[in-house]
């Protein structure tokens, strides 16, 4: 990286300019969204001379400018970059910029502030997905002079501007077993701050916030995105005044909510900021998709094998560990075609419910008197891949670590607060506790030659404070999520081939901070496929497949009651990494060859299905769902058409296939490994029903373009659609 003398840093990738004006005091983004092209002296110079808005009518009278560290000093009144105080003094930062770095995909911005003291370096990064991720680091010099009082960080928000046009915002909630549901409304005057206080993310994680202009969809309008890229708590926003930011209309911003003295500054200390991701598209929120899937896919560390058709022990036995059943259900998951078996939930000492045993990580005698081994032995004897589920960060009180170590649960001095699922959360900045898990799982993970962690995480930090000798506590949030990342990448390091989920009673940790350091994620504990259908759906917005957990369940749903048809259940968890959460050992041998043609369809797909384009349809039946995944060089195609629930509409009419080429001709076939769907209707269209009779040629004009009618499908019922590019 070298230091720049330009007046404009222009940083180009993907489609993508990002653009700022080295000024003085502090520089400002131009422009960030559609690639602008290489610009020369007469255009860059145009580009500044437009930034500058009116001076309005009782208003600073220099036009405002949003600069890259917003604060009143610039006469912003929206959310400031950052706040905080020195022993309640130094409240209004005036930094400046000192210096500059540029290369061709980042820029290093180097402040200082004399009212905070702190130093300030932020580093814009623009990937070769298009992807802007943006990290701040404040420091307080160690020649500053030491009076005792400490800089008390209350706040750091990354800001980016967003243009006018840009007024209607997408985020999500949910609950337990319905995550990632999303909400749509129109950005008013005023401040969309979403605030997460959980210790994670949580099960209504706004996930990508997304700011569009009215109307976008998957397929169609301009989207700017924000994903906080960190597995503690959070603070997103989406902010518009009335004077706007600069010539922008509205700013798109978030970081780490910090508690009330958790970050505290002295000389020689410094405080970096998760990763926030920007990332911008003209081709609705499937061009947002693809940038982050793009984005991981480019990762060192990404999934490069084959992601094994898995099955996990937890539906099947539940707390029922007895070895006999569990050899039976691996023999019988051999026969599918299972390539993983996950031993899950009750394998430890004293565990045989959940209100005892989280903290002693050893194999309890009582249940496996020669320990895991004669089931291990029998799952690589089956030449399938060895799992096993654990809750580090967790402790019941009714437990070895417990009763030994109480110093070691994170909570208040007075006393702890109510339990959550029967369980406190371990102190993992203690480092004596730190040190015992690291001990613990290495010694399990070698003993019997662990090729896999489900790694779960099953309630929220709530007065989550490290207890002072002095009975003085401190917030403990910050500590407790960098001190899990650092017992991840010590197992990793130790395990070079383990690979770990991330499991927190289902989808409570989806975040790209924790998958930095995991393979995949559950995205929610519901195996009900009516629920997956969107679960999935909205997951995919950030994850590609090849990262999301997708189960078939049993004919009844664990968690909702409702009774599927298998083909339903099978076409929705084969979009994914796929696996099965049921006991096979119950199953008879019709729905066994079942299961088994389904595993292999997805061992003939999963290459397109994990290294493809996520494509999805803006149907207006809100009950009907189209996905499907597109292969990188157009080539094939796989989509599930679904109908959740009833409509008033007889029929859905014309419905295009996304990401098709309409220059191209296909091949199109009904895929039946699963079963075909329960229809609605006294005759198909004629296309549909030539095409069970083998398959049928379409030109891309009409798949993609004009569209063609669909079947009318009873509700819970899908439809598999292959589709191979013929010219």
């Amino acid at each position: 990286m070298t230091r720049t003398t330009a007046r404009i840093a222009h940083l180009r990738a993907a489609g993508v300019s990002f653009a700022v004006e080295l000024g003085d005091p502090l520089p400002r983004v131009l422009h960030w969204g559609a690639d602008l092209g290489e610009l020369g002296e007469g255009e860059l110079a145009a580009l500044s001379l437009t930034a500058d808005g009116a001076v309005l009518n009782s208003s600073t009278d220099a036009p405002r400018r949003f600069t890259v560290w917003p604060t009143e000093a610039d006469g912003w009144s929206g959310t400031p970059a950052h706040e905080g105080h020195r022993g309640g003094f130094g409240t209004t930062p005036r930094p400046r910029l000192t210096g500059a770095d540029l290369d061709a995909d980042a820029l290093v911005l180097h402040l200082d502030d004399d009212v905070s003291g702190l130093t300030l370096t932020v580093a814009y990064r623009l990937d070769a997905a298009g992807v802007l991720g943006v990290t701040t680091t404040l420091a307080r010099p160690a020649a500053a002079p030491d009076d005792g009082v400490p800089y008390d960080l209350a706040a750091v928000t990354t800001l980016l501007p967003v243009p006018g046009r840009a007024t209607e915002i997408l985020d999500f909630t949910g609950k337990w077993c319905r995550e990632r549901v999303p909400q749509r409304s129109t950005l008013l005057h005023g401040g969309h701050v979403r605030a997460v206080r959980r210790g994670r993310p949580g099960h209504e994680s706004p996930h990508l916030l997304t700011l569009g202009v009215p109307g976008f969809g998957f397929r169609t309008g301009e989207v700017w995105g924000l994903h906080v890229a960190w597995s503690g708590n959070q603070r997103w926003l989406a902010e518009r005044l009335p004077e706007g930011a600069g010539v922008d209309g509205a700013v798109l911003g978030g970081g780490e909510l910090l508690a009330p003295g958790e970050i505290r500054l002295a000389p020689g200390e410094s405080y970096t900021t998760p990763e926030c991701l920007f990332v911008w598209s003209d081709e609705g929120l499937d061009g947002l998709a693809d940038r982050f899937h793009d984005r991981l896919r480019a990762r060192g560390g990404h999934p490069a094998t084959p992601r094994p058709l898995t099955l996990n022990t937890w539906e099947a036995v539940y707390f029922d560990h007895r070895l006999e059943r569990l050899l039976d259900l691996a023999d019988r998951a051999a026969e599918v075609g299972v390539e993983r078996l996950v031993l899950d939930d009750g394998w430890f000492a004293g565990r045989r419910d959940d209100t005892a045993g989280l903290g002693d990580w050893t194999v309890d005698e009582a249940v496996w008197p020669d320990g895991l081994g004669p089931l291990v032995e029998r799952v690589h004897g089956h030449g399938m891949q060895f799992g096993l589920w654990v809750e580090p960060e967790m402790v019941n009180l009714d437990s070895a670590m417990a009763r030994e170590h109480p110093d070691w649960i994170l909570g208040p001095s007075r006393g702890l607060g109510p339990s959550m699922r029967h369980q406190y959360a371990v102190n993992l900045a203690n480092e004596d506790a730190w040190n015992h898990l690291l001990k613990a799982l290495d010694a399990v993970v070698a003993r019997y030659r662990v090729d896999y962690l489900k790694w779960d995480y099953n309630r929220d930090l709530l007065e989550a404070v490290h207890r002072g000798a002095d009975g003085r506590d401190r917030p403990g949030v910050h500590a407790q999520t960098e001190a899990l990342y650092r017992l991840l990448d010590a197992l990793r390091e130790r395990h070079p081939g383990l690979e770990i989920e991330s499991c927190s009673s289902g989808g409570g940790r989806v975040d790209l901070g924790i998958l930095a350091r995991t393979d995949r994620v559950w995205p929610s504990d519901c195996n009900d496929p009516v629920e997956r259908q969107a679960i999935q759906r909205w997951t995919a917005q950030l994850l590609p497949p090849e990262l999301i957990g997708t189960h078939v369940g049993g004919p009844v749903a664990h968690t909702t009651g409702r009774a599927t048809d298998a083909s339903f259940r099978l076409a929705t968890a084969l979009f994914g990494h796929a696996g099965i959460e049921d006991d096979l050992t119950a199953r008879d041998a019709e729905e066994i060859a079942r299961l088994g043609r389904w595993a292999e369809l997805y061992k003939e797909k999963r290459a397109l299905l994990h290294t493809g384009r996520t494509v999805r349809a803006d149907l207006p039946d809100e009950a009907l769902l189209l996905n499907g995944v597109v292969a990188r060089d157009g080539s094939e195609a796989l989509y599930s058409y679904a109908r959740v629930e009833t409509s008033a509409d007889g029929q859905p009419g014309r419905v295009r296939l996304p990401g098709l080429d309409p220059s191209g001709s296909y091949r199109v076939s009904i895929r039946e490994e699963v079963g075909l769907p329960v229809l609605h209707q006294v005759a198909g269209p004629a296309w549909f029903a030539a095409a069970l009779q083998g398959r049928v040629d379409l030109p891309g004009t009409v798949l993609a373009t004009t569209g063609i009618p669909l079947p009318n499908l009873a509700p819970g019922q899908a439809l598999l659609l292959d589709v191979a590019r013929v010219r």
